[in-house]
């Protein structure tokens, strides 16, 4: 829920923080034996979808505004003209399905779903980091309601499958949250969660994370090897460094990882999942704004597996690329 005069750096982590120097490895084995289910038991927690959604990160309060109209799923017309983006949830749109679909019932299951619960209302507006984005835009966390009655319209979008969770850089705060909203449809294949246009990507399928080159995707695989050059963290997820699939965290969510109490190398081993716009350089890559963003998973079977081996998937041939999902600043 909103709060006034509050610090916004204090907020949820999906990568639990340190609280003083401690015995590390104490700590660390404490750690994996119960947050490596963090996805599963995060899913449990999170808010029933009977329940209105609503969120514990901390934010900063904003004004009372009234929604004029919807333009789409994640974007609202306020009083005076105003545009303000759904921060954090990523609607369905027709260019999701690599132009194969011009109208697309998702995107139309979005935009109704917004008005229903926003056109001609007042509305709250609450603040996470940055306020507007190059296009005037406000960037805000909308809360329709009172009381118990009270309703995140981004919790509410993703708990209904309506939505990918998100982060941009300046813009992190409730991240944790919106995952776990995101994770009970995903959990159900509810909405855009039972199209395979949206399905979590194998981080070892070089082949297709590369023909889905400037789109947002979830990924999900085992860290080869994680470190630090210069400030800047590489998370590598095949030995080949120049052709893998990379994660990379520079300075500012390096900083933010090391506020969480994480190192690097306590990710190397680790099965992960991480979330956002696929870039091609060499192999394909994902600059994380924030560790918020790496969520750790069990591993999987074929990881127990001593005599598993690596999926023919990882072939670098057929390399068609698709249309650029833009980012949330760009649309």
């Amino acid at each position: 829920m909103p709060t006034e005069n509050v610090d916004i750096e204090k907020v949820p982590r999906i990568l639990p923080p340190f609280a003083a120097p401690r015995a590390a490895a104490a700590f660390l084995a404490a750690w994996l034996s119960i947050v490596v289910s963090a996805p599963i038991a995060r899913s449990q927690q999170a808010p029933a979808t009977a329940t209105p959604s609503t969120t514990s990160c901390e934010l900063t309060d904003g004004e009372d505004r009234t929604v004029a109209r919807v333009i789409d799923g994640e974007t609202l017309v306020l009083d005076g003209g105003t545009e303000l983006r759904l921060i954090g949830a990523l609607s369905p749109r027709a260019f999701d399905t690599a132009g194969e679909i011009t109208d697309w019932p998702l995107a139309d299951r979005a935009r109704e779903a917004l008005e229903q619960m926003a056109a001609g209302r007042t509305v709250r507006l609450a603040f996470a980091g940055r306020r507007t984005d190059r296009y005037a835009r406000l960037l805000a966390h909308v809360f329709v309601g009172t009381g118990s009655d009270r309703v995140w319209l981004q919790g509410e979008l993703l708990k209904k499958g309506l939505a990918r969770a998100y982060a941009l850089e300046g813009s992190t705060p409730c991240l944790s949250d919106l995952i776990a909203h995101e994770s009970i449809a995903r959990e159900r294949a509810a909405g855009l969660w039972a199209e395979t246009i949206y399905a979590v990507r194998s981080a070892d399928d070089i082949s297709t994370l590369l023909r889905l080159a400037g789109t947002f995707q979830i990924i999900e695989g085992k860290v080869a090897n994680a470190a630090d050059v210069r400030g800047t963290t590489y998370i590598n997820f095949g030995e080949d460094r120049r052709q893998d699939f990379t994660v990379v965290l520079r300075p500012q969510a390096r900083r933010a990882m090391t506020a969480a109490g994480l190192k690097p190398e306590d990710l190397n081993g680790r099965r992960v999942r991480v979330r956002g716009w696929i870039e091609r350089r060499g192999g394909p890559l994902i600059d994380l704004p924030h560790p918020d963003a790496i969520e750790l998973l069990a591993p999987s079977a074929d990881e127990a597996d001593p005599a598993a081996t690596r999926s023919d998937a990882t072939s670098t041939t057929n390399r068609r690329r698709t249309r650029r999902t833009p980012r949330p600043e760009e649309k």
